[in-house]
């Protein structure tokens, strides 16, 4: 047997899922969303975390009904937390988990924004904050960065997502 043989075969689903990703940002969502459904249903609501977090995530991108997103971006937060609890020595994917936490909570305060929820979007808001300051300095982190100064603003400053803690960067003056 060859030496490459005898590794076990490489992880297919992230291949699977960033193909699917690439179909919805061509613009065809209907089959990236009945994809993405494939493929939760083949890797169910135990199975590996890492897969469940970042298929969830892309899914919510896929939703019609702005209710039907806040479940599939909870399901992918909840996914991420399984993660970092007990099994973070465990498992390979925990760094990369922990690297979404950013995006996955300025997706949900998108989410509640977009539902009227705006104390819940403010929370999320503060928790993208405070994890965001674990990113680094390049495009993804400048760009995580820049959506949520972005959200910040659309929330205005009257709530506790101006100063709270956890805020990355100074607080806000008042006027």
């Amino acid at each position: 047997m060859a030496k490459g043989q005898e590794q076990a075969a490489p992880d297919a689903v992230p291949t699977r899922i960033g193909q699917v990703v690439m179909l919805h940002h061509a613009g065809d969502r209907e089959e990236a969303r009945r994809r993405f459904l494939d493929l939760w249903a083949e890797i169910g609501e135990h199975g590996d975390p890492l897969h469940r977090c970042t298929l969830a995530h892309y899914l919510a991108d896929t939703q019609d009904d702005p209710g039907d997103e806040l479940a599939w971006d909870l399901r992918a937060l909840s996914a991420a937390e399984e993660l970092t609890s007990d099994r973070l020595a465990e498992h390979p994917g925990a760094l990369a988990a922990r690297a979404l936490y950013p995006t996955l909570h300025l997706n949900l305060a998108a989410d509640y924004d977009r539902l009227g929820h705006r104390e819940a979007a403010r929370a999320h808001l503060r928790w993208a904050r405070g994890a965001a300051e674990s990113l680094g300095d390049d495009r993804y982190g400048e760009g995580v960065r820049t959506a949520i100064g972005r959200l910040e603003l659309r929330l205005g400053d009257d709530g506790p997502s101006a100063d709270g803690p956890g805020f990355w960067g100074p607080p806000r003056q008042r006027p």
